[in-house]
């Protein structure tokens, strides 16, 4: 039994040192088998760029937010133009009562209508700083997906597993210099950016 058990033994490891040796020195020249997602060249691994400063050197972003700075001054004209039609009626309410011009009646009535105009400003007041706001907010977000689309779409000339943002208190704190494609991917989005305003 003994005799039994280390024959046994014995061609067991005699195959597996067998196969060990045929898959390592196997015939090298079969070709992996490829998928047909992967690329031809393998890629890279890891590079980086400044969010804010690709964002800030961004032409879109200069013309969204010219359309929104046109937007808040049109938006604080108004808002003046109502404030200013406000304080005239509070003077002329004020007037009026200390000369004793109007009678308590009217002067309830017109510190009603004061009252609802002020209330009309606080409201369209805060309306607007929402609105603004809001669309600062959708503005942001259209330019990094078009940053991102960019980069989605350039893949292939980027050859990078990973893009990541870098800026002001992101989780990135320090990024070696070579592997800052900052001003690469801004020229490339103005150049895009700009085909497509034509």
């Amino acid at each position: 039994m003994k005799k039994l058990s280390v024959i046994l033994f014995a061609v067991l490891f005699l195959a597996t040192a067998f196969l060990y040796f045929l898959h390592y020195t196997g015939n090298k020249s079969k070709k992996p088998v490829s998928n047909s997602s992967q690329t031809e060249s393998p890629a890279q691994g890891i590079a980086y760029l400044n969010i804010d400063t690709v964002i800030y050197k961004f032409d879109m972003f200069f013309d969204r937010r010219g359309e929104l700075i046109e937007k808040q001054q049109k938006a604080e004209a108004e808002l003046n133009s109502k404030g200013s039609k406000y304080e005239k009626g509070a003077k002329d309410y004020q007037e009026k009562v200390s000369k004793g011009l109007v009678t308590r009646a009217t002067a309830a009535e017109m510190e009603q209508n004061l009252l609802q105009q002020q209330q009309e400003l606080v409201n369209l007041r805060d309306n607007l700083q929402a609105n603004l706001l809001e669309e600062e907010q959708v503005m942001n977000r259209q330019i990094i997906e078009y940053i991102t689309s960019y980069l989605e779409e350039k893949k292939a000339d980027y050859n990078f597993q990973y893009i990541l943002g870098k800026s002001f208190g992101s989780v990135v704190l320090y990024g070696d210099s070579g592997l800052d494609i900052t001003q690469k991917v801004v020229g490339e989005l103005n150049k895009k950016y700009q085909a497509e305003k034509k």
